[in-house]
């Protein structure tokens, strides 16, 4: 029977590297899905705020904020936008970063949360992304959060009152502190069947190759294990040798 494969992402919807690093990581699931050891995978995000003192309505272009943040001149703040979006158009994405309105996401997790416990939580992590990078929709206000959960199907009401009483809030903070735990300090970061750990927006290739090893090592005895260290070992002392 096959056992599916894990993968815990920690992502931020204000994030471009995590929207770009979704489509590459989705390519390589893909890619895997056609491979010999093919299995199921289970896909679950959590929150992780890459500026968590951004106001809810920033006044300024993304280019000015990023020169805030950074402290870069704005010039080469706007280099860097045009980087990632090029970057982003080579993945089919289409980054609007004149229409982009800058914002605290705070709230959009506690939306991505509640999502989850409706079975919806990939559409909604999708429709965030979309609507921040593509669409220049807000994605920190309660009115904009609830129309937006709307779309794919959550009730209106519901997502207000779950951020009128904060009621994900602690879900939120609590994927944030397993974030700390793990050592997480840049996003997008896979956790692979809560063992093995993937930083940054990395080739589908890069991603297929890992679901394969996971999947490989799995069926691996532990004295199989002892006997590839070994080997390891033993290849490393002999190359030292070598050198010398």
């Amino acid at each position: 029977m096959n056992e599916s494969v894990k993968v815990d992402v920690w992502s931020d919807i204000a994030c471009p590297w995590c929207y770009i690093g979704k489509r590459k990581f989705e390519a390589g699931v893909a890619a895997f899905a056609s491979s010999p050891e093919a299995q199921p995978v289970e896909v679950e995000y959590h929150s992780f705020e890459l500026s968590p003192d951004t106001p809810v309505d920033f006044e300024g272009t993304e280019a000015e904020f990023l020169s805030q943040h950074k402290g870069l001149p704005v010039d080469r703040a706007q280099q860097m936008i045009d980087q990632v979006a090029d970057i982003a158009s080579s993945v089919g994405l289409h980054y609007d970063y004149d229409a982009l309105r800058h914002t605290n996401t705070v709230k959009a997790h506690q939306v991505i949360h509640l999502a989850k416990q409706h079975g919806k939580q990939l559409e909604m992590v999708e429709r965030l992304f979309t609507a921040y990078f593509e669409r220049g929709e807000h994605v920190g206000q309660d009115e904009s959060l609830a129309d937006l959960g709307a779309s794919i199907g959550l009730d209106r009401d519901e997502v207000l009152a779950t951020l009128r009483d904060d009621a994900q809030l602690a879900a939120v903070r609590a994927d944030q502190a397993q974030a700390q735990a793990f050592g997480i300090n840049g996003v997008p970061f896979f956790v692979i069947d809560g063992k093995y750990g993937v930083s940054g927006a990395q080739d589908p290739a890069a991603f297929e190759q890992v679901l394969r090893q996971v999947v490989a090592l799995r069926e691996t005895t532990p004295e199989e294990l002892a006997e590839r260290q070994q080997r390891a070992e033993d290849d490393a002392a002999a190359d030292a040798e070598v050198t010398r």
